[in-house]
C-alpha cells in the first residue's frame, strides 16, 4: 500500500475547513498590506504563493496588480481556489518538494506555518531548494512560521471545540522536535475519526542553515504580523525574509 502523509488526507478533508473556518481573515489582509508596504514590489511583479490553500493570500496579492500563482498539494483546495482565477491569478495542484517554474518569480511566499510538515530532513531540504529554484536572482522569499519558544510557553495540552455540529477534542504536545496536534471527533455518519498534525519546531538558526544550503540568505526577521522586531522568547511569529543571491 502506498504511504500517504498526514497532510494529504487532513488538508483535503471538509473537517479541516470546518475546524479552522473562523481564522482571522482581517488579520491576514492586514498582514499582506503591511508586508507589501515593506517590500515595495514593482507593479506587475511575479509572485508565487506556496501552499496557498484556498487562495486567500494569493487573491489579495493579485488585487494589488501582481501576477500571482498559487500552488497546493490539496486537489480540494485548488478546486475551490480556481473559482477566483483571472488574468493575473492562477492556481495549480503541486507538491512543494518538487521544482515548479525555474528562475521565474520575483517574490515567493509561504504563509501561516505551511512548512515543516515532512518526516525527513531531506524532504524539507528539497522543498527549500524548490522555493529557491523558483526565484530569479535577487528574488525574495517570505516565510511566516511559528516561534518555537513562544509556542512552548503557551501550549494548551487539551481543548474541546464545537463547530458545525462536530465536537473536536484536541491534544497538543511537543515530542522529538515536533509539535503534535491530535484532533479527534465523530463525523456526521457517527464514525470516529482522528487526525494528527505534525509541525517541526525549527528555530531561526535551523531555517538559516537549511535555506543557506538551498542558496538563500536571511536578510530580516520580524516577530509578528505588524512586522515588529523578532524576539526569540516572546514573539508569536517568526517572519523571515530571504534573498536569492546565486543561480
Amino acid at each position: 500500500m502506498e504511504h500517504v502523509d498526514w497532510f494529504e488526507n487532513w488538508f483535503g478533508s471538509p473537517y479541516y475547513n470546518l475546524l479552522y473556518q473562523n481564522r482571522d481573515v482581517k488579520e491576514a489582509q492586514a498582514f499582506v498590506e503591511t508586508l507589501l508596504q515593506y517590500l515595495q514590489p514593482p507593479q506587475g511583479s511575479r509572485m508565487l504563493d506556496i501552499a496557498c490553500g484556498e487562495g486567500r493570500y494569493a487573491i489579495q496579492l493579485a488585487e494589488h496588480g501582481h501576477d500571482v500563482v498559487g500552488i497546493d498539494l490539496s486537489h480540494t483546495s485548488i478546486l475551490k481556489a480556481n473559482k477566483f482565477e483571472r488574468e493575473n491569478l492562477h492556481f495549480y495542484v503541486h507538491d512543494m518538494r518538487m521544482p515548479f517554474y525555474i528562475n521565474y518569480f520575483d517574490y515567493a511566499f509561504n504563509f501561516f506555518t505551511s512548512f515543516g510538515y515532512f518526516a525527513s530532513q531531506i524532504d524539507h531540504l528539497n522543498a527549500a531548494k524548490s522555493f529557491a529554484a523558483a526565484l530569479k536572482k535577487d528574488g525574495i522569499l517570505v516565510i511566516d512560521y511559528l516561534n518555537k519558544k513562544f509556542v512552548q510557553s503557551c501550549i494548551k495540552p487539551e481543548a474541546t471545540i464545537q463547530k458545525g455540529g462536530c465536537t473536536f477534542h484536541i491534544k497538543k504536545s511537543i515530542e522529538n522536535g515536533q509539535i503534535l496536534k491530535e484532533i479527534s471527533f465523530t463525523d456526521a455518519g457517527n464514525k470516529e475519526r482522528t487526525y494528527t498534525e505534525h509541525v517541526a519546531t525549527f528555530t531561526l538558526a535551523d531555517f538559516v542553515a537549511l535555506f543557506k544550503e538551498a542558496g538563500l540568505t536571511l536578510t530580516t526577521t520580524f516577530g509578528d504580523y505588524a512586522l515588529n522586531s523578532y524576539d526569540e522568547n516572546f514573539s508569536p511569529r517568526m517572519i523571515m525574509i530571504f534573498k536569492k543571491e546565486m543561480i
